[in-house]
Order: structure tokens, then C-alpha cells, then sequence
């Protein structure tokens, strides 16, 4: 399995428009940020986890050529935007595109992608191919296992998901029993880390750190990092099993 993070940022996005604080400025392409989603190969299965403003961007500078499928965490603007950039995936391959979520989720995507969804003879232009399929349990796909994660973002419900050793867990307040016992016995954990101040809808980094100490990955990355957490001084207080994820980070497992 190859999980590249393609984007690692808040909603804003670092830099944020007119900031000048430390992080938005600083030298260290680790600290650009573009809004998260992530891409799995799992076996011969191209995998999308969301499709952030940035997307298509995103998938130049990662080199993703190809999506057999896409999973939606949930309906947040900053995790749908882009997804009329995977018209280009349908014109490659010929084909339309899976999308997986939550039927709240799946809602969203068709009032905000109505030219989308329905048929509309006036509407010429090159357009997305979706078909639109509500989550309910695992999922099967290409010989695959994949277990959605029922997790909470604040009261509203969200997904996270696990593909074998490896599981995904952004935009969470709080874990919830039966969740956290599917989070057993992984390799490799990406978990929300949003800043050192305490969120109403987010874990913070400490936050993070404890809920990661109870799952007990062998490696823990944080992602959803919002301007407030330099990369570089931010890991040196981390333990060695843990750190911020950044764009383009690749993890083979």
C-alpha cells in the first residue's frame, strides 16, 4: 500500500490570505498547506479520500494519474470543492467515477453539483461523472476491505477509514467505542491535529497525542494543521511515534 497526504491544511489553507504571521512566511515547504485529502494505492486500487479545493493541483505535484474510486469523509466545503476536477479521471478512463459516503454527504454533493447529477441538454460543457452510492458497512472493492469509521466532528457525524494496517481519522472531536476498537493493531495512523488551543470541533494536538496513545499505532502522523503549529518546532515536541504529516508525503506500507 502507497498513502500519499496530499494536502494537510485547515480550510483557509497556508499561507492564509493576509497573514503574515510566522507559518504563513516561513521558507519550509513543509509549512504550505493546502486543504486535506489523501490518495491510497491499495494493491492495483486508486483511491481518493476526499476532494479539497486544490485538487487538481494537488494531483500534478503528487502525480496521481489515475481514481478507480472516491471516499467522502463528509460534506464540508474544503473536503468537496475540487470535485469537478475529476471530469479529467472520467475522460482518461473512460469511465464514471464511484463516490462513497454518508447519505447526508451524498446530498450535499447534489445540491452543490446539480449540472452534475442531472441531465440538462443546455448544459454543454464537459462535466463529472458520478455515480453517487450511500456507505453502509464495509466496503468491497477490487478484492479489498475497506471499513468506514463512524467518527464525530463536533455533533455532526463523519467517516474516517481503514484499509488494512493503515487507517485515516481527519476532521474528529471524538472517537466513539466501536470506532476506536477497529483501530486496533495498525502500522500507520493519520489523525486530526489542528493547533496547541482547544477547538470546538476539532482535536487539537494534544488532543491528538492522547487518542493516539490509546489506539497505539507503530506511527502516528497529524494532519488538518492550521497556521498556529510550525512544522519543524512542532515535531521536536512530539514523541518519536509521532509527527505532522506534510503535502506530498509519501508513506509505503
Amino acid at each position: 500500500m502507497k498513502v500519499i497526504l496530499l494536502g494537510t491544511g485547515t480550510s483557509h489553507g497556508i499561507p492564509m490570505i493576509g497573514c503574515d504571521c510566522p507559518v504563513c512566511t516561513s521558507k519550509d515547504p513543509r509549512d504550505k498547506r493546502t486543504r486535506t485529502s489523501i490518495y491510497v494505492r491499495y494493491g492495483d486500487l486508486d483511491l481518493l479520500v476526499d476532494t479539497p479545493p486544490e485538487l487538481r493541483l494537488q494531483c500534478v505535484a503528487c502525480g496521481v494519474r489515475r481514481v478507480d474510486a472516491i471516499l467522502m469523509t463528509h460534506h464540508h466545503i474544503d473536503h468537496l470543492a475540487g470535485l469537478d476536477d475529476v471530469r479529467r479521471f472520467n475522460w482518461m478512463q473512460g469511465s464514471s467515477l464511484p463516490v462513497y459516503g454518508l447519505p447526508q454527504t451524498l446530498e450535499r454533493i447534489r445540491e452543490a453539483f446539480r449540472y452534475a447529477v442531472t441531465e440538462d441538454p443546455g448544459y454543454p460543457s464537459a462535466k463529472p461523472i458520478l455515480e453517487l452510492i450511500p456507505l453502509d458497512g464495509d466496503l468491497a472493492l477490487g478484492g479489498h476491505r475497506i471499513v468506514p469509521l463512524p467518527l464525530l466532528h463536533g455533533k455532526m457525524p463523519v467517516l474516517g477509514f481503514r484499509f488494512d494496517d493503515f487507517a485515516y481519522c481527519t476532521d474528529v472531536s471524538f472517537i466513539p467505542d466501536e470506532s476506536l476498537a477497529l483501530l486496533r493493531n495498525l502500522e500507520v495512523l493519520v489523525l486530526e491535529g489542528v493547533r496547541h488551543r482547544p477547538h470546538p470541533t476539532h482535536f487539537n494536538l494534544q488532543q491528538g497525542v492522547e487518542w493516539a496513545r490509546r489506539i497505539g499505532a507503530k506511527q502516528t502522523y497529524f494532519t488538518h494543521i492550521a497556521h498556529e503549529l510550525k512544522h519543524q518546532e512542532a515535531n521536536a515536541e512530539l514523541p518519536p511515534d509521532m509527527a505532522l504529516g506534510y503535502d506530498g508525503q509519501v508513506i509505503e506500507l
